[in-house]
């Protein structure tokens, strides 16, 4: 009982809400009731649960953590993205979600986002 699904993401900061995907994936794992786990198995990419009725939310969310951690800075890693790791580390590997009678038990107002921060790139994300 395991779903991959693979994304484009267009930024190098991006906000993907994948929200249907993940609800796609439950609905062919079978998943009925319980709890399902979204994970990111990437070092500079997050996932979190968040608005999706305003999408200044998410523009909002990308310019607080870019306040936080900008892009240049004295970073000692070498290959230049530091900062992307940071944000990944803030954000998270992995959501869980409560699921009944078959559906994400999301509020009114939330979606999975994927969070990239080092694209634009294809990416993987499994649903458990």
């Amino acid at each position: 009982m395991l779903k991959s699904i693979t994304i484009q993401t267009g930024d190098r900061d991006d906000f993907v809400d994948i929200t249907g995907k993940v609800q796609e994936a439950v609905s062919e794992l079978g998943v009925k009731d319980g709890v399902i786990t979204v994970f990111v198995p990437h070092t500079t990419a997050g996932v979190t649960i968040n608005e999706n009725a305003d999408p200044d939310v998410t523009a909002d969310i990308k310019m607080a953590l870019n306040k936080i951690v900008p892009w240049q800075a004295n970073y000692r890693h070498g290959e230049g993205n530091s900062a992307a790791h940071v944000k990944a580390s803030m954000m998270g590997s992995s959501v869980s979600i409560i699921v009944n009678g078959g559906r994400l038990q999301l509020g009114t107002w939330q979606a999975i986002y994927f969070c990239e921060f080092d694209g634009p790139r294809s990416r993987k994300i499994l649903i458990k």
